[in-house]
């Protein structure tokens, strides 16, 4: 279990919580911590819809990231912490499922952003949002996003980490967002980002949330894209209209 500070009071939140085949899993209360891994021995992936994701539309709306076109019939919001390594499964299973259902405008997906592994530095969070969040700036949100959760470190998010994720990312990489990964312009953001994934009283990333409701956290289809996407169509997201 890991603990955030919050108001000066500690409060409990689970870092990654699903139930797989009868056992609870999670991130654990060691996510996140440990040295930073070479620049040299990071694995810098992209996602495999990567080409599907450019142009995909990606807004700031106060703490969140809206990704999707505006006249998308349904809502889902998505609850994450890149460095937490269940964020990272579910990414590249449901979370992939997700985008396909954005691209094709049958979803809008708002990204709430946590950061409540980084506790003093240990995961580099903060930073990791404070990039994603420059990202938007660019319209590369979806495809950063993506390749960053796809490249999650063994060690912690630094400022050369992100920018070599960002290098696969095609016209990100630039001077603005090199200096606003570097001088963390958004760390403020990033406060209310996390601000805004703890007022939802979630004490578990990944989250998915239709209407309020939690979507394949008990069944842990968040991590197979084939279930999840039916999950999703049980609760009539991706049902074509």
């Amino acid at each position: 279990m890991t603990r955030v500070a919050k108001a000066g009071q500690l409060v409990a939140a689970v870092a990654a919580v699903a139930l797989l085949g009868g056992a609870v899993v999670g991130c654990g209360s060691g996510a996140g911590e440990g040295e930073a891994a070479a620049v040299s021995g990071v694995a810098v992936r992209t996602s495999p819809i990567a080409g599907q994701l450019a142009g995909l539309p990606a807004t700031v709306d106060g703490s969140k990231i809206v990704v999707g076109k505006p006249d998308a019939p349904r809502t889902a919001q998505v609850l994450v912490d890149p460095k937490c390594g269940y964020c990272a499964r579910f990414e590249e299973a449901g979370g992939e499922s997700l985008l396909k259902l954005a691209v094709a405008g049958q979803v809008k997906i708002e990204y709430l952003l946590a950061s409540f592994l980084d506790r003093d530095g240990a995961s580099g969070s903060v930073k990791a949002v404070n990039a994603l969040r420059a990202s938007a700036d660019s319209g590369k949100f979806a495809e950063y996003h993506a390749a960053v959760f796809a490249s999650q470190p063994k060690g912690k998010f630094t400022d050369e980490v992100l920018l070599k994720i960002a290098d696969k990312v095609p016209g990100l990489r630039g001077a603005q967002f090199d200096a606003a990964v570097k001088e963390q312009k958004y760390k403020g953001w990033v406060a209310e980002a996390e601000k805004g994934f703890e007022a939802t009283g979630a004490q578990a990333t990944p989250m998915v949330l239709v209407d309020g409701a939690p979507i394949g956290s008990k069944d842990g289809s968040l991590f197979d894209a084939g279930a999840f996407a039916r999950a999703l169509k049980g609760v009539g997201v991706g049902v074509s209209v």
